[in-house]
């Protein structure tokens, strides 16, 4: 497969439904290829599935499956479910693996299968560079896809939602917050519901009625306004928007203020190393993790590891390092004593307890943060060379760099699951991290379009 692009990207096999590599064809092969990886280190191999609110995620589930047990794999379907859900429930059912059909945050026309290792975490590189061998041969010899009917597995998203339950005594009484709740019409409305009766928590939901097509759609983590602007006219104590597979948690107070991942690794980092619960002194970040967070945890003596973006990397880093907080703006952040996956309904029953344990308002405890002014500018590409191999884009970011000194930072990378260039510029002057971010973007769309 030397010189062909990879098929696992950052977040599994990700594309738009019904094209390679999520036509039928290759997911029916692809269903056959993990089976007979999976088959060769297992006698009897069992994996579990679940599914987001995509209207073409029954479809590939059903396609998959089929071809799982082609390769004589016994497959157990949880429904729609989150992706931390499916993570907590191949571990402690003793699944062979896992698997998700989801594209997380992206728009209802793409889709994705995410695999998962047996403990819940992603597959290393290894295995799925051998997934993709296997595929690659099967792939030559077409034999025509076919679906299988998937019944629930009853139990199953009965057993996650008691464990999350468990993560919330009474006695923290988290009864009293009323929360607004945007479940992006995907998979947390689902789950988020039944969480929520089960600890009699008093919220008010928002785009939490999936048709197929609305998941996304202007709503949840990448559209926090909406949740905050529910928030004030609720006079919620907390509201959390969830992105589609629910991996993911933005916060909103009742004054309308969103605050992503870093100001979530803010407020807990410091109420946990005064109750002694921060392990490693530190908590891991990523690239695109605000240099202002830096300088506000180093204030209170915990360092930040920052790691290349991506849960896998964050998550690899805090095991590590004996770290057990860690995270993303994105919303994406781990607590390893409580789950090794992202779960933005963890994430939720944490921000709660911060809540109750303080007395304070959310926007009491993020008062105190100033993240520096940080933008990102995406640069729809059509090949994804090597960046720092085209002169004119090396240049603008020496150029833009060098003024903004070390109080400022840029990184330019792609996105591991878009066709995306991203530039992120960040420092203490808005107005110049504007510039510098429109003069590095503008060098990569010339190039580009020079390329073309």
């Amino acid at each position: 497969m030397r010189g062909t692009p990879r098929l696992f990207g950052t977040d599994g096999v990700r594309g738009v439904a019904g094209r390679y590599p999520l036509d039928r064809e290759t997911v029916w092969q692809l269903g056959r290829a993990l089976g007979s990886v999976f088959s060769s280190r297992s006698g009897r191999p069992k994996i579990l599935m679940g599914r987001d609110t995509r209207e073409s995620s029954p479809w590939i589930a059903s396609t998959l499956a089929a071809g799982l047990q082609a390769s004589g794999v016994s497959v157990a379907f949880a429904g729609i479910i989150t992706t931390p859900g499916v993570a907590f429930l191949t571990r402690t059912h003793a699944f062979t693996a896992g698997v998700m059909i989801s594209a997380s945050h992206n728009p209802f026309e793409d889709n994705g299968i995410k695999v998962l290792s047996g403990n819940g975490m992603k597959l290393p590189e290894s295995l799925e560079l051998e997934i993709e061998r296997e595929l690659e041969k099967r792939r030559a010899a077409r034999s025509g896809a076919s679906q299988i009917g998937l019944e629930v597995s009853p139990g199953l998203i009965e057993d996650y939602v008691g464990f999350l339950a468990s993560l919330a005594a009474p006695e923290d009484g988290l009864a009293r917050f009323r929360i607004v709740a945007d479940c992006a019409n995907g998979s947390a409305a689902i789950v988020a519901p039944l969480l929520f009766q089960r600890l009699g928590l008093e919220a008010f939901f928002i785009h939490a009625e999936p048709n197929g097509r609305n998941i996304n759609s202007g709503c949840g983590s990448l559209y926090p306004q909406s949740v905050a602007e529910a928030a004030k006219r609720c006079g919620a104590d907390l509201a959390v928007a969830f992105d589609g597979d629910a991996d993911r948690a933005i916060f909103a107070s009742s004054s309308g203020r969103v605050f992503d991942g870093d100001y979530v690794l803010f407020a807990t980092a410091p109420f946990w190393k005064a109750r002694g619960l921060l392990k490693g002194g530190a908590v891991v970040g990523t690239q695109m993790t605000n240099l202002g967070l830096e300088i506000a945890l180093k204030s209170q003596g915990i360092q930040l590891k920052r790691t290349p973006v991506g849960d896998r990397f964050v998550l690899e880093e805090m095991l590590r390092s004996g770290i057990n907080l860690g995270g993303e703006p994105s919303g994406h952040l781990i607590f390893s004593d409580l789950s090794l996956a992202g779960d933005g309904l963890v994430t939720l029953l944490q921000m709660l307890r911060l809540l109750a344990e303080t007395g304070k308002t959310l926007d009491e405890i993020m008062r105190d943060y100033a993240p520096f002014p940080q933008i990102i500018r995406n640069v729809r590409v059509h090949q994804k060379k090597n960046l720092d191999s085209i002169p004119e884009v090396a240049e603008a970011v020496d150029r833009c760099q060098g003024e903004l000194g070390e109080r400022g930072r840029i990184i330019v990378r792609y996105s591991g699951t878009e066709p995306l260039a991203r530039v992120m510029v960040e420092g203490e002057d808005a107005a110049r991290v504007h510039h510098h971010a429109n003069c590095i973007a503008g060098a990569i769309a010339a190039a580009v379009d020079h390329a073309e």
